[in-house]
């Protein structure tokens, strides 16, 4: 949750207090779901840079194992996750943010990336084109 002034600080998971299971590259899957309404909006890996860089800031950091970097969510299309709570599995080893989501968390459009069944029936909404935001 951030803080009074809106500037970061996201407490709920102290990695020093909590055991977390990092894989053997550093990574640990973290599921984004909206704190409002419930709905799984995407799944990405964190690493311990980008946990301590969303805790400072609220808000969602990921690692891209293609691009191998760090990455802000919403960084180039402005959809960013404001992480309200982080809260960890009875492994410690998957994370869950609970965000509230500007825009599509999904960089194809659709407000999540869970928008297909596995038919390929599309059962989410497009919220916005990505040729306007990525160009």
């Amino acid at each position: 949750m951030t803080d009074a002034h809106g500037d970061g600080d996201v407490a709920h998971v102290d990695a020093d207090t909590v055991d977390l299971a990092f894989d053997e590259h550093d990574y640990i899957p973290t599921v984004a779901q909206d704190a409002g309404t419930g709905d799984v909006l995407m799944l990405a890996y964190v690493t311990r840079e980008a946990l301590d860089r969303t805790r400072e800031t609220g808000l969602a950091h990921y690692y891209s194992r293609s691009r191998d970097e760090l990455w802000q969510k919403g960084e180039t299309s402005g959809h960013v996750q404001r992480v309200e709570e982080v809260r960890v599995d009875c492994d410690g080893d998957a994370l869950l943010y609970l965000v509230d989501q500007e825009g599509g968390a999904c960089h194809t459009g659709f407000e999540s990336c869970f928008h297909r069944t596995l038919d390929g029936e599309t059962v989410g909404e497009r919220v916005f084109d990505p040729d306007d935001v990525y160009e």
